[in-house]
């Protein structure tokens, strides 16, 4: 099973920059988007009518703000939001339900740079661990999707001159020190543990900086102990253009 997560910065934008030629290339069995920035109606109508995929969404109430979506072509039994309005009301989690595990297509707050969102984004990001933590009763889970955090300095190009910035605050950064004490895996560095220079976000404001691979790991999948037996391989999809992201992806036997 291939599953692939992407925040796209704008499912109309990445439409137009060779989405639909590289989703069909990497075919994958599950494709989490964050940032779709788009009810479901202004969803590129190709991408609706996609067989065999069934399109599962979470749009903001706010038009061109946040938002997630799944395209699946595995069963999914059922699926729920996070069940919060506040949370729910900017389209930030889809929890679906499969045979075998929970998956969570997840896109954390951003602290902002007057860190005014920094409070609303933990009591977010304790309140997804609290329901991964009850689900975890049921059966393993995956979440995936855009941390708006690099947890580590090996995941950040410059962690000194950013110890001040929102996505690398010690707030931050301990919360997700409290995540992984619990014991969910970042399958991605448990595979790569030394691997530096892997990120999967790059600022916009210096198109050098992509280039020169000046960035910031985001973007994760986190797995329960469990799921551990049957990974065959986590790699970050750096090469794919269309976004300030790039893809991350998760492989299962």
């Amino acid at each position: 099973m291939k599953l692939i997560s992407w925040n796209v910065n704008g499912i109309r934008s990445v439409f137009n920059k060779g989405f639909v030629e590289w989703f069909t290339m990497e075919s994958p069995d599950i494709l989490c988007l964050q940032e779709t920035k788009a009810q479901i109606e202004q969803f590129p109508a190709s991408l609706l009518t996609n067989e065999p995929y069934q399109v599962i969404h979470s749009s903001a109430e706010k038009k061109g703000y946040s938002g997630v979506a799944t395209f699946s072509r595995k069963n999914i039994l059922d699926t729920k939001k996070i069940e919060k309005h506040e949370y729910d009301s900017e389209g930030r989690v889809l929890v679906h339900e499969l045979e075998d595990f929970f998956l969570l297509n997840c896109y954390f707050p951003n602290g902002q740079r007057d860190h005014n969102r920094v409070p609303f984004k933990l009591e977010f990001s304790d309140f997804v661990l609290e329901k991964m933590n009850e689900l975890q009763k049921i059966k393993p889970v995956i979440i995936t999707g855009d941390f708006n955090t690099a947890h580590n300095e090996i995941d950040i190009a410059n962690p000194k001159s950013n110890q001040k910035s929102t996505g690398f605050l010690p707030i931050e950064r301990a919360w997700m020190d409290k995540f992984t004490g619990q014991g969910w895996i970042d399958i991605f560095r448990h595979l790569h543990p030394e691997q530096a220079g892997a990120y999967t976000w790059w600022s916009q404001l210096n198109p050098s900086v992509r280039e020169r691979n000046i960035g910031w790991r985001l973007d994760y999948f986190f797995i329960s102990k469990d799921l551990l037996p049957r990974v065959k391989r986590a790699e970050i999809l750096s090469d794919v253009k269309g976004s300030d992201h790039c893809p991350i992806l998760l492989e299962l036997e």
